[in-house]
C-alpha cells in the first residue's frame, strides 16, 4: 500500500503581500509544488488592524496556490513578525540531587523551568532555543546525556509576543478554513531557507525587511542569540520619498521601484526623474541623485540600527558568516552595499535552496520566508509520520 502523501504548506501573511509556497515531501526530499502572492490588506504598522480583510487576502493566496500546486491544502505553518516580538535570554537550574547520569527527563525538566519566565499581561512564549548546558559549573555543552553530574543548568532564548496579535492571526487563518501547524518568527522562517548550519556557527544575522515591519535573528556556534525587530521598514523609505519629493504615498512608491537605489554616488549629478504630478499640473523633475540620497539616509539608519542591537548581544564584529537580507524591501539596489559598509562584514541576498524543482523566477529574497515556512512544515510532519510508524511498529509486534 503506497504512504499517503505529505504536504506542506507555509503562510507569509505579510502586511505587503501575502505569500503561500506548497510542496511535498518524496523520499526525504521536498519537492515545489505550487506558489501563490496576492496584494496584503487589513495590516497597519506591522499588526492587524482588520482581520476579516486579512482573512481575505488568505483566502485568495489560498485559492491561487491550490490551483498551482492541484491539490487542497489543509494546514499550514504560519509566520509571525511585527513590533510585538521580543526576544531575551533565560536560565534554567536543577539540581539532581547526587551525582549521576543525566537522564532525557531530567533535560525536559531543566527546559521546562527556562521556559517558565514572569510575562506581562497580553505577552506569551512564542518559541524558545536552547544555547548551551552547564554540568556542574562547567558551560558549553550542547547535549549532556549520559554525562554524570549532580546540577544540570541551561541558557535558552526565548521570543515572545502578544497574545492579541497571535490570536488575530491564528483566528483569521482560521477563519480561511486552515489548520494552524504551528507558529513560528517569520525572520526564523527565512534564516531556514536561506541560510546553511555550518554558515550559522560561523555567526550570521539574518534580517527580513518588510513593507511594514523588520525582523532580525543572529546565530553563532549553532546557538540563536538574538531575535529581535527593527523599528524602520520598507514603507519608511516611500514616507521619506513622499515628504522630500512632495509626493503622495503611491507615487513616492513608483519613484523608489523605478529609480531608487541605496547609494546615491554612482547616480551622474545630471540625470533627471519625472515626477509624477495632478493631470492639471505642470510636470516636475528631480535629479536622481537626490532621490537615491533620500534613500540612502534612510538605510544607513536602518543598519545603524541593527549595529546597536548586535552590540547589546556582543555581536557587532562576530559575522563571520556575514548578513543575509531578506523580504521585498530588501530587493532596493545597492542595499547590500549599504549593509557592509555600515555593518563591516559580509552582506548578501538571503535567497531560498534546498526545494527541488524551485522556479529560478522565484530566486528572489521576498520568498525566503514562505520557503522556510513550507519547510519547517514538511519537518513537522516527517516527524509526526516517524513517530506514528513507531508506535504502530510496536503494536503489531
Amino acid at each position: 500500500m503506497a504512504a499517503k502523501p505529505i504536504y506542506a504548506a507555509g503562510l507569509d501573511a505579510g502586511s505587503g503581500k501575502t505569500r503561500l509556497v506548497v510542496c511535498t515531501l518524496e523520499e526525504g526530499r521536498l519537492r515545489f509544488l505550487g506558489c501563490s502572492a496576492v496584494p496584503a490588506q487589513g495590516w497597519l504598522k506591522g499588526r492587524i488592524a482588520d482581520q476579516r480583510a486579512v482573512t481575505a487576502s488568505i483566502l485568495a493566496a489560498l485559492g491561487e496556490a491550490e490551483s498551482a500546486a492541484g491539490i487542497a491544502i489543509e494546514s499550514v505553518v504560519v509566520g509571525l513578525g511585527g513590533p510585538t516580538i521580543r526576544g531575551a535570554n533565560s536560565r534554567g537550574v536543577l539540581e539532581l540531587g547526587y551525582v549521576r547520569e543525566i537522564e532525557q527527563p531530567d533535560i525536559n525538566r531543566v527546559v521546562n523551568r527556562a521556559s517558565h519566565v514572569q510575562l506581562q499581561e497580553d505577552r506569551m512564549l512564542l518559541q524558545l532555543f536552547p544555547q548551551d548546558f552547564v554540568v556542574d559549573d562547567h558551560p558549553g555543552h550542547r547535549n549532556p546525556r549520559k554525562m554524570l553530574a549532580a546540577r544540570l543548568e541551561i541558557n535558552v532564548h526565548i521570543i515572545t509576543c502578544s497574545v492579541q496579535e497571535h490570536n488575530a492571526l491564528v483566528g483569521a487563518v482560521n477563519q480561511a478554513h486552515l489548520a494552524v501547524e504551528e507558529t513560528i518568527f517569520e525572520a526564523l522562517g527565512a534564516c531556514y531557507a536561506a541560510v546553511l548550519p555550518d554558515e550559522r556557527r560561523e555567526g550570521i544575522a539574518v534580517i527580513d525587511i518588510g513593507a511594514q515591519s523588520t525582523q532580525l535573528v543572529v546565530y553563532y556556534g549553532d546557538a540563536l542569540h538574538l531575535a529581535s525587530t527593527v523599528r524602520i521598514c520598507g514603507d519608511h523609505f516611500t514616507r521619506d520619498l513622499a515628504q522630500g519629493l512632495c509626493l503622495g504615498f503611491e507615487d513616492a512608491e513608483l519613484v523608489k521601484l523605478e529609480y531608487g537605489a541605496a547609494l546615491s554616488e554612482p547616480s551622474p549629478e545630471n540625470v533627471l526623474v519625472d515626477l509624477p504630478t495632478p493631470g492639471n499640473r505642470e510636470h516636475r523633475h528631480s535629479t536622481r541623485r537626490f532621490v537615491n540620497q533620500i534613500i540612502e539616509a534612510r538605510a544607513e539608519e536602518l543598519f545603524r540600527f541593527v549595529r546597536s542591537e548586535l552590540a547589546r548581544v556582543g555581536m557587532d564584529r562576530a559575522l563571520m558568516g556575514g548578513v543575509f537580507l531578506t523580504g521585498g524591501a530588501a530587493r532596493l539596489p545597492d542595499l547590500c552595499d549599504v549593509a557592509e559598509r555600515v555593518l563591516q562584514c559580509q552582506a548578501r541576498f538571503g535567497l531560498p535552496f534546498g526545494i527541488q524543482d524551485w522556479p529560478e523566477t522565484m530566486n528572489d529574497p521576498e520568498w525566503s520566508t514562505a520557503a522556510g515556512l513550507a519547510m519547517y512544515s514538511a519537518k513537522l510532519k516527517a516527524q509526526e509520520r516517524r513517530a506514528t510508524a513507531g508506535w504502530l511498529g510496536k503494536l503489531l509486534k
